[in-house]
């Protein structure tokens, strides 16, 4: 058994940022869509801009997901392949809860 924990810190803290239901749920629909920007991803949540800027933060906060700028409009991006690989083994391909980007 290897008893240095320092090499598993981020690897938690990615999991506990996961670990929220909205945050979750954010992450998957990054993953169906590709990129959304936040006043999508708060339409298809029914939740307040603020709250899922604030769950959006905390997933830029650990690297869980990147801004890319086009024009005036901010979309992101899931930044850590790791947790692509992970959505897969959760859900595989069922349907995101976020709608279709049209």
């Amino acid at each position: 058994m290897y008893n240095n924990f320092e090499q598993f810190h981020e690897t938690s803290d990615i999991l506990k940022a996961l670990a929220h239901p909205v945050r979750l749920c954010i992450v998957k629909g990054l993953h169906k869509n590709g990129y959304c920007n936040v006043g999508f991803i708060q339409e298809c949540l029914r939740l307040p801009q603020s709250t899922v800027s604030q769950h959006l933060q905390k997933l830029r906060n650990f690297g869980i997901v990147k801004t890319e700028r086009n024009g005036l409009e901010v979309n992101y991006t899931i930044a850590d392949d790791r947790v692509r690989q992970l959505i897969q083994v959760f859900f595989g391909e069922d349907e995101s809860e976020f709608g279709e980007k049209g």
